[in-house]
Order: structure tokens, then sequence, then C-alpha cells
């Protein structure tokens, strides 16, 4: 899901209760009792201005790197077909970045599709992945450092392994 709320704690509000929800639905229909997943849900905050329409094509490319479809257009649960064919849903309000595409829904419909002519990049694959499980924010280093300073949470995975002249400080050399 790419979500943009519209007031704080709002995504979680909404997963929880789309959570909460789903698994009284499976549980009922499969006669089982249970959660379903462990752990909260992963997230990672997007800059809007340079990375949420690559991640609109990270996401609705996700059916056909599964070899689920070889379109994401025949793919029924994604918002591929409201993107770029212009299905009508209440499910999807476009983003700015969207609307940014192009003045008419032709265009922007045009304009999406084209951004469909070729596969995220592998390195960019990798990032999305990373920083999603990681709970770490997708942009410039700028808007990292940015979000870092409002939010106060870190926003950048830390370098791995022990610090430079840590066995100097442990032994007081």
């Amino acid at each position: 899901l790419l979500c943009t709320p519209q007031q704080e704690g709002a995504i979680g509000r909404m997963m929880q209760s789309l959570g909460r929800s789903y698994v009284r639905y499976f549980n009922y229909q499969y006669q089982r009792t249970g959660t379903l997943w462990e752990g909260r849900y992963k997230s990672c905050l997007v800059q809007a201005e340079q990375y949420l329409l690559e991640v609109y094509r990270y996401i609705e490319l996700n059916p056909v790197r599964a070899s689920m479809v070889t379109d994401p257009a025949e793919y029924s649960w994604s918002s591929y077909q409201i993107n770029a064919l212009g299905k009508s849903s209440d499910l999807c309000t476009p983003h700015s970045e969207y609307l940014s595409l192009g003045k008419t829904e032709y265009d922007r419909l045009k304009s999406y599709r084209a951004l469909f002519s070729h596969h995220v990049d592998d390195i960019l694959l990798e990032e999305i992945r990373s920083n999603t499980n990681k709970g770490m924010a997708i942009g410039s280093d700028y808007f990292k450092q940015q979000m870092t300073t409002l939010t106060g949470r870190r926003l950048v995975p830390e370098k791995g392994g022990r610090p430079i002249g840590w066995r100097k400080a442990k032994n007081g050399s």
C-alpha cells in the first residue's frame, strides 16, 4: 500500500483496522483462530517529489516480477488500472505528483503508462525493499536529514559493525 495520511497516526489506525477485519474474516471463513501475521506492518517515509512515482511503479510491477501476470494491467488488485487505464475507484485518491503528469486525464494516463516502458532499476528495487523493511526513508540525503530532524527518528541505516577505535576505548589505551 502507498498511503499519504491526512492526520497523525492515520496509517497505523488504518492498518490496525484492516488487520483486525481481515483476520476476523479469514478465521471465520476457514474455521480457525489466532493471528495470521507476526509483528507490525513495515513502512517507510517516501520523498514525494523524486520517489513517489518510482514507488508506484515498484508496487504495480510486483505481480509481474512474481510471474503472476505478464502485464501490470492484468492484475485486478492493482492500482495500475486506475492510474494507467482510467478505471474508476473510491479507494484511490490521485496524489499531486500523479496529477502533475498532465493537464488532462488523457495526458496523465498516457504519461503514467510511459513510466512502465522500463522496469525499476535493481539498485532502486533494493533500496525500496531494504528501507521499507528497516523503517528507513526513501529519498535524497537532504530529505532524510530533514525528516530525521523533524521526527527525531533515525531514518538512515547506521554503518554496520563495531565503531572505529572501540578496542582502545574498551581497554582504556
